[in-house]
């Protein structure tokens, strides 16, 4: 059994140390396991493992029945609930689905379809625990879905009553997590996927806080002087003029269609309370919802591109411009969960996992997107200005800052801070470290790391032979 460095199974014994496998030995093997998997996250699973025997022995683990997807999600999940109870400040639970596509493994005959139905594998929806400040806290829940053949003939009313509709997935994820103690915010953010009545009624009558963005031109009720207004959403939303002081500057994200962009920011919020439809489109009853919209959008934008709009709706009380602009933060924050999909899929190639059956897959698929999760949080350490003042000693093995500094400078330097630790660590990624660059992404990070395990591997060879 190759030895991982302590450092790393520490980590993996506070993710994994408590999952319920029924005996102390799968327990050691797993934490074992994923301490290997966080030095070397990248490649295919014999890639990943560079010992045959550790490699055998996961597969042995992942085949056990005894060890499922929902014993080892909820002991990291437990541990990031734990670490949101101990944050002084506001946490956001990000949701979001993505596609786990699957299609090369013809072994496993119970994937689902994705994609545009051509496709085979299972959609995970995923709740991550993020700061205000975009600081990733840990995994909170994970489902993982396999979308059903809908059978030709199916009614509305017959998909609607479906237990394993993919509308349900908001509700199921946020009915998994515990309620914020006392002192504490925690809120749900969303994309447009979970403006859906159920969810919106599930999170008022569990007493759940929540910032989403507003897909539906729902039907509305607006308080005035008069008596209650009925109007659609996004038209009453949009006729109202700008409420904040000065355009704002933002950062806002590069997409599929975009690249990211500096944007004037203007802004309007006013309260209201939404109409459920008349016909139940899931389960809610007929209560109104009374929450705040906040639209965000942009003044001028360059020519030939459609302009940035958000419509947000929250049930978090908006009582001023300051208090509007924090829920468009939050919204914004949400972009983690998509940074780290990309670390699941191209950090830690979780697509190229090969089993023979989807329950000895979907175990395998737990850990690597905890190992996926650390991956943001090694970044975000990185711009820690504290954390980077501490000896590196202290947070990463002396042998690592030998090896690391001994490339960078030709002789080991164990007085490393660990702000000069990361700093060649991204320099062995493929950062330049320039004043004027940005600061080294996970992405940059990541390979810096690969390259140096590979590095730390030799000179244990050496030290051996």
């Amino acid at each position: 059994m190759r030895k991982p460095s302590s450092s790393a199974v520490a980590w993996a014994e506070d993710q994994f140390g408590q999952a319920a496998l029924g005996d102390a030995r799968r327990a050691k093997r797993l934490v074992h396991s994923a301490a290997c998997l966080l030095e070397h996250p990248g490649g295919s699973l014999p890639a990943k493992f560079s010992d045959p025997a550790d490699l055998d022995a996961f597969y042995r683990l992942m085949n056990c029945p005894e060890v499922s997807h929902a014993k080892l999600i909820r002991a990291a999940a437990a541990r990031t609930w734990q670490r949101m109870a101990e944050h002084p400040g506001v946490v956001l639970l990000v949701h979001d689905t993505t596609v786990l596509d699957y299609s090369g493994l013809s072994s496993i005959p119970d994937l689902g379809q994705v994609g545009d139905g051509h496709g085979r594998g299972l959609y995970a929806h995923n709740s991550l625990a993020v700061t205000a400040d975009r600081r990733a806290v840990g995994l909170a829940w994970q489902i993982l879905h396999r979308r059903r053949r809908v059978n030709k003939g199916e009614t509305k009313a017959q998909r609607q009553k479906a237990p394993d509709r993919e509308s349900r997935l908001w509700k199921k994820a946020c009915a998994a997590l515990p309620t914020a103690p006392a002192g504490r915010r925690w809120v749900d953010v969303a994309d447009r996927g979970a403006d859906i009545t159920e969810f919106l009624a599930h999170e008022h009558q569990a007493g759940r806080q929540y910032v989403v963005r507003s897909q539906h031109n729902r039907k509305v009720l607006v308080e005035q002087a008069a008596g209650l207004l009925q109007a659609k959403l996004h038209d009453y939303v949009r006729s109202r003029a700008a409420m904040s002081g000065q355009p704002r500057r933002r950062e806002v994200p590069a997409t599929q269609k975009r690249p990211a962009r500096q944007a004037e920011l203007a802004l309007a919020w006013v309260k209201l309370a939404i109409v459920p439809p008349r016909q139940p489109r899931g389960e809610h009853d007929n209560t109104p919802l009374e929450v705040w919209a906040v639209r965000v959008w942009e003044i001028d934008p360059p020519a030939g591109e459609k302009g940035i709009e958000w419509i947000l709706l929250t049930n978090v009380a908006v009582d001023n411009e300051a208090a509007a602009w924090q829920r468009v933060d939050w919204y914004s924050a949400r972009w983690v969960v998509e940074e780290w999909h990309k670390g699941m899929k191209t950090g830690c190639e979780i697509e190229k996992l090969q089993f023979t059956t989807r329950a000895s897959l979907e175990p395998a698929i737990a850990v690597l997107s905890v190992v996926a999760v650390w991956l943001l949080q090694m970044r975000d350490a990185s711009r820690d200005e504290q954390l980077r003042q501490q000896p590196a000693r202290q947070r990463v093995p002396e042998l690592w800052v030998r090896v690391l500094s001994g490339w960078r400078h030709r002789r080991a330097r164990p007085e490393w801070t660990y702000g000069e630790f990361v700093q060649a660590l991204a320099r062995l990624g493929g950062h330049q470290n320039r004043r004027h660059d940005h600061p080294p992404g996970w992405i940059v990070l990541w390979r810096g790391w690969a390259q140096l395990q590979a590095m730390i591997a030799g000179a244990l060879a050496i030290a051996t032979g």
